[in-house]
């Protein structure tokens, strides 16, 4: 992330994290929460290693990142606002997102592939801005119901496993005998599909947090998965460069390990 990216972040949340100094202690400069806020969604590093780097407490970095996630809420809130959703044209689909065995309900966290995770699922429109995304337990979230309630002349399209309706679209099922012209559709269809897969290659690819186990309170997960969104749309707007590693998301197929202690390559100053 460029300095004047990271200078913008800071002006925007700056009214929601500054605060004053006690008798007990100096203030965290508004600029220190967001680098750690950042630092965390982007390697997914232990607290202790953030608080070693950053010179605070683990509690302090612990309490940052909660804060950091719930008020990069708010400007996700306002991009779906910004692009007028019911007459947007778009495309959907859905990420694991590895979690702890939550303590209580830890079954409807299993997934097909053995391990716990959130789904996030996520709209994506042409240049690869998140329209709105959702967490959630099961596969079939709240996204495609709010999707419903509004008319449109607009189509979306989605993969194998969501619903047929009037306003989704999904390929032909793959039986072995369909005709060129569904084939036809199948692969353009598919390719419509491009925009929100690589949107969401490219957020995991950035923020390495969400390709890792998050070891937080699961009540703190959909925050997470939201704020990342909204950091990934600010990235994209603003032509942040991006490293294309085809390793950075992980193998779909092997539980994700927790984040234990990282070396990091570079720390970067603002």
């Amino acid at each position: 992330m460029r300095r004047e990216t990271f200078n913008m972040l800071c002006e925007w949340l700056s009214p929601r994290l500054s605060y004053e100094d006690t008798n007990f202690r100096q203030a965290i400069l508004v600029q220190k929460h967001v680098a750690v806020g950042i630092w965390w969604f982007a390697t997914g590093t232990g607290y202790r290693t953030l608080a070693h780097l950053f010179g605070i407490s683990d509690a302090s970095v612990c309490l940052i990142v909660r804060e950091f996630s719930h008020e990069l809420l708010t400007i996700l809130l306002g991009f779906m606002k910004h692009w007028g959703f019911p007459q947007c044209a778009w495309a959907i689909n859905g990420s694991h997102i590895p979690v702890i065995d939550p303590p209580e309900s830890h079954t409807n966290y299993f997934n097909h592939k053995g391990w716990h995770s959130v789904i996030l699922q996520a709209i994506a429109i042409i240049d690869t801005i998140f329209l709105t995304c959702r967490p959630a337990l099961l596969f079939f979230s709240s996204v495609t119901a709010v999707i419903s309630r509004h008319s449109s002349a607009h189509h979306a399209v989605g993969g194998p496993a969501y619903p047929l309706r009037s306003w989704l679209m999904k390929g032909y099922p793959e039986t072995g005998n369909l005709t060129e012209d569904q084939h036809c559709f199948n692969k353009t269809l598919s390719g419509a599909r491009m925009t929100v897969e690589c949107a969401i290659g490219r957020l995991k690819g950035h923020w390495r947090c969400l390709s890792k186990r998050l070891d937080v309170d699961i009540s703190l997960v959909p925050t997470i998965i939201s704020a990342c969104c909204t950091l990934h749309n600010i990235c994209e707007k603003h032509n942040e460069a991006y490293c294309d590693d085809p390793n950075a998301a992980g193998s779909p197929n092997v539980p994700p390990e927790a984040a234990g202690p990282f070396a990091t390559e570079h720390i970067l100053a603002f």
